[in-house]
């Protein structure tokens, strides 16, 4: 017959028991989520891994492509003439045979041939953009032109370009030298003579 003692006991053993279970229930969920962090840990680990080599690689090809920017820059500046060159080099072709006809003693013929050459040279550069500018008779523009003397002229205007002592150029409209002229300039003296002459004075 189980006493009053006994059954306290037994009590006090089940209520242990009852807490050795319940914290075996709470000790599996710590143990899970400990299992998922360290997981979650590494998946990010891995994703920062990836993503530094994405970068190397990432850097590598850049170093690449300016090393290959700088060999394509310096290739187009040593051979960016070359399509120029190809159209100029026939000129000196025609030039050898014109020197090879000097022997003829026919100062007229080397004269058409030299001016053949020249319309085709002319021709060429106006290809590649390059125009002259026709500046005789024109007034004069300092955009333009560079006067390097003054003249007076009864056939031109005031400030006319009389002559050129060199042609200027243009490359798609920008100037890359200027025609050096001689340019009109009518003495007040002059002009006063012309007008007293107009009236029969």
């Amino acid at each position: 017959m189980k006493t009053k003692k006994d059954h306290s006991d037994q009590k006090t053993k089940a209520d242990a028991s009852d807490a050795v279970g319940a914290a075996e229930e709470t000790a599996i969920p710590e143990h899970d989520e400990l299992s998922e962090l360290k997981e979650a840990l590494a998946t990010k680990e891995k994703e920062s891994k990836d993503n530094y080599e994405r970068y190397l690689r990432a850097l590598a090809e850049l170093d690449n492509y300016k090393k290959r920017a700088a060999r394509d820059k310096a290739e187009i500046i040593k051979y960016g003439k070359e399509d120029l060159i190809k159209d100029i080099v026939p000129f000196l072709d025609s030039l050898d045979r014109a020197l090879a006809h000097t022997d003829a003693g026919d100062a007229q013929t080397f004269k058409d041939g030299i001016v053949l050459i020249q319309d085709q040279l002319l021709c060429c550069l106006k290809k590649h953009g390059v125009e002259r500018i026709e500046s005789v008779g024109s007034d004069f523009d300092p955009n333009f032109h560079e006067a390097l003397m003054q003249m007076e002229s009864a056939d031109h205007q005031d400030n006319q370009v009389v002559s050129e002592m060199e042609k200027g150029y243009l490359l798609n409209g920008r100037l890359i030298r200027p025609s050096r002229v001689c340019v009109c300039k009518k003495s007040k003296v002059n002009d006063g003579c012309e007008i007293n002459e107009a009236n029969g004075e």
